[in-house]
C-alpha cells in the first residue's frame, strides 16, 4: 500500500515554485502577490487562511490578508473586491468560504476578475475547464491531480467514482478525471446523496474520490481490493482527549480501508496540503499571464 503523503507531494510542488519565483526575482521582476479576504473569525477559516499565508511566504509569493467583520455588508465586500481587481500589484484574489448568510457567494465569486480567480470558481473559469481550455483549476481538484502525478498513479482506462457533486470539488474533479489529460481518461461515475446503490458502485471503482463531508462514511466493505482512495473530507470531530478538543476526520474509515488499497491519502496530511499547492500554482500562473511572462 502506497501512502499518498500530501506533505511529500506538496513540498515537491513548492520547491519547484520557489525556484521559479527566485528566477523571476533574479530577472528583476517583482514577486507574485495574492490577496486573501477573511470575513469574521470562524476558527476553521482562520486556520486555513493562516496556512495559505504561511505557504505563500515559503515559496516567495507575497500575500496580503484583508480582515473584515462578520457584519460587513455585501456592497462593501464587493467594492473591496473591485478595488483589488484594478490593483495591478495584485495577481490573485481569494475570498475564504463559507461566507456569512447575508452575503451571496455567487455574487462574490462573479465579482472577482476571471484573470485573478485563483480559486477557479468563476463561471468563466468553470466554462473553460469544461471545454478543456487553459484556465484556473479549483485548488482541491488541482491538488489531487498533482498528487496523482507525483506518485505516478495510473488513471487511463480506470473507473473513477467521485462521491459528492459540489462546485468546489466533486464536479470539477469528475471533469478532470474524464478529460484527455495525462492523469485523466477515466470513466467517471459522479455520485450524490440520492445515489441509491452507492456501495455497489464503489465496489466497481478503481479510484474513489470521497468528498461528502461525513466522517468515516466510506468503509472497508465499500472498497474493492487494490483500489486507489482519495479522501477529501476534513471534519472536526469533538474529542475531549485531544489537545484542541477535537480531531480531524476524513470521509474514509482509514484504519479499516487502508489495508485493502493500492494507495490511499491520510487525513490530515493528504489532500488539504495539496489544495494549498494548487492555489500557489494558480497564483504564479495568474502572475505570469497578467504580466505576459512566458
Amino acid at each position: 500500500m502506497i501512502l499518498l503523503d500530501g506533505k511529500i507531494a506538496s513540498q515537491s510542488v513548492k520547491d519547484d515554485l520557489k525556484q521559479q519565483v527566485i528566477e523571476l526575482q533574479n530577472n528583476g521582476s517583482r514577486s507574485p502577490h495574492l490577496a486573501a479576504i477573511l470575513i469574521g473569525n470562524d476558527g476553521a477559516s482562520e486556520t486555513y487562511v493562516a496556512s495559505k499565508v504561511k505557504n505563500c511566504a515559503e515559496v516567495g509569493i507575497e500575500s496580503t490578508l484583508i480582515r473584515l467583520d462578520a457584519t460587513v455588508s455585501e456592497a462593501v465586500l464587493l467594492e473591496k473586491i473591485k478595488a483589488l481587481n484594478h490593483d495591478n500589484n495584485i495577481d490573485g484574489i481569494l475570498v475564504q468560504l463559507p461566507l456569512p448568510k447575508h452575503i451571496s457567494e455567487a455574487k462574490v465569486i462573479e465579482t472577482i476578475a476571471p484573470e485573478k480567480d485563483v480559486d477557479g470558481f468563476h463561471p468563466i473559469s468553470v466554462g473553460k475547464l469544461v471545454q478543456g481550455l487553459p484556465t484556473f483549476i479549483p485548488a482541491t481538484p488541482y491538488g489531487i491531480m498533482l498528487m496523482l502525478e507525483h506518485f505516478d498513479i495510473e488513471t487511463k482506462g480506470k473507473h473513477a467514482v467521485v462521491i459528492g457533486r459540489s462546485n468546489i470539488v466533486g464536479r470539477p474533479m469528475s471533469i478532470l478525471l474524464s478529460s484527455n489529460l495525462k492523469r485523466g481518461n477515466c470513466t467517471v461515475t459522479l455520485c450524490n446523496s440520492y445515489t441509491a446503490n452507492l456501495k455497489e458502485i464503489c465496489l466497481q471503482a478503481d479510484i474513489i474520490v470521497a468528498a461528502i463531508g461525513k466522517p468515516n462514511y466510506i468503509t472497508a466493505d465499500m472498497v474493492k481490493a487494490n483500489a486507489v482512495v482519495i479522501d477529501v473530507g476534513i471534519t472536526r470531530v469533538t474529542d475531549e482527549t485531544a489537545k484542541k478538543g477535537f480531531r480531524i476526520k476524513g470521509d474514509v474509515a482509514f484504519d479499516e480501508v487502508a489495508s485493502k488499497c493500492a494507495a490511499i491519502t491520510p487525513v490530515p496530511g493528504g489532500v488539504g496540503l495539496m489544495t494549498i499547492a494548487g492555489l500557489l500554482k494558480n497564483t504564479l500562473q495568474a502572475y505570469l499571464l497578467n504580466n505576459q511572462i512566458k
